[in-house]
């Protein structure tokens, strides 16, 4: 509880092999009160996964896909009607968020009740078009050039190469400093009618409450951007608490190949060897997580709780092609000079 709310976290689900860094932090916070895992995934492994965590954690709760079809990104929006308690503060976090400050949750749950007037709110994080721009607006980072306010920037949202070159520079300076991450807090910003991408948000039940929880169509969109231009209100960025996002789909090939995960695992197996609780939570999941390897051809033989929607050939042409686009970028960023570099003036 926080200030007579309860806190919900709740992680549209996902991927274990991200999400072993995520559980730490919230199933031994002592204000969050439930963690929600949105289980949209019919990768059996990874529901095994969940299923364990929740059998050892009390504040994790399983929930299923209501419509009992998993389609990525387009079956998410289905999860939101759960979310609409009065005098609850909601916090989604992507699954693939993989460092977060201490102490971060009751920051955001403060900043959110005391800005009523905002419809979502947000930390500043790594690896995030939107909070990248205030950074560079803000002195505290520049690219070599003006990169604009889109979240799809072609090369900061699309381009692993960047992504690679901001987790590396981030990732040095932690291994050397570990409260580095202070000096890229800036000053609090509203953030209105354009996307941000939605990595960690923030918002009260009785904001989806007004609208039954229904989120049409894609529901970054339809939060960052429709509905706060509906209410006439602002999301808006705290600027001194801080997050890691790994990684957009156009970027996650090129930060595999520079083992950034695994750089990663290095500074967090560190961080939660300094916090009891962490560090059984996360000893407990290298177990788990190998015990899952040791069984992944009897695990992958369970009935799958969902049915997956056949793709059509034009969405199979269509998914082959992107890959092949991104693959042929990858090749040519890794034998070009980069148009954006990470430039730090901190």
């Amino acid at each position: 509880m926080f200030k007579n709310h309860q806190v919900v976290c709740c992680t549209a689900a996902g991927r274990r092999r991200y999400m072993q860094y995520i559980f730490p932090y919230i199933v031994t916070d002592p204000i969050v009160d439930r963690y929600d895992i949105w289980v949209n995934t019919v990768n059996m492994e990874d529901i095994e996964f969940f299923r364990q965590m929740a059998a050892r954690y009390p504040k994790i709760r399983l929930v299923m896909q209501p419509d009992g079809v998993v389609d990525g990104i387009k079956s998410i929006n289905a999860f939101y009607k759960f979310c609409c308690e009065p005098e609850t503060i909601y916090m989604k976090i992507d699954d693939d968020v993989i460092w977060m400050e201490q102490g971060i949750i009751e920051k955001m749950a403060d900043f959110r009740l005391s800005h009523p007037e905002a419809f979502l709110v947000s930390p500043m994080v790594i690896n995030n078009v939107m909070c990248s721009y205030v950074w560079q607006v803000q002195g505290k980072l520049s690219y070599g050039r003006y990169a604009t306010a889109a979240a799809n920037h072609r090369h900061l949202w699309k381009r692993g190469y960047f992504a690679a070159n901001l987790h590396q520079w981030f990732l040095k300076q932690m291994m050397a400093n570990a409260d580095f991450f202070r000096s890229l807090y800036v000053v609090d910003t509203p953030w209105a009618m354009n996307r941000l991408s939605i990595n960690f948000v923030v918002w009260c039940g009785e904001q989806m409450a007004a609208i039954n929880g229904i989120v049409p169509g894609d529901d970054e969109e339809y939060l960052s951007c429709i509905r706060p231009t509906e209410l006439g209100k602002a999301n808006w960025l705290r600027g001194d608490a801080l997050i890691s996002h790994f990684s957009f789909g156009p970027q996650r090939d090129v930060l595999d190949k520079a083992n950034i995960l695994e750089q990663y695992d290095a500074l967090l197996a560190n961080e939660f060897s300094k916090n009891d609780a962490q560090r059984e939570c996360f000893a407990f999941e290298r177990e788990l997580i190998a015990d899952i390897a040791r069984r992944a051809a009897e695990i992958r033989k369970q009935p799958c709780p969902y049915r997956k929607p056949r793709k059509s050939t034009w969405q199979k042409v269509r998914t082959e092609f992107k890959s092949t686009q991104r693959s042929i970028r990858n090749y040519i960023d890794a034998h070009s000079k980069p148009k954006f570099t990470v430039k730090p003036n901190i």
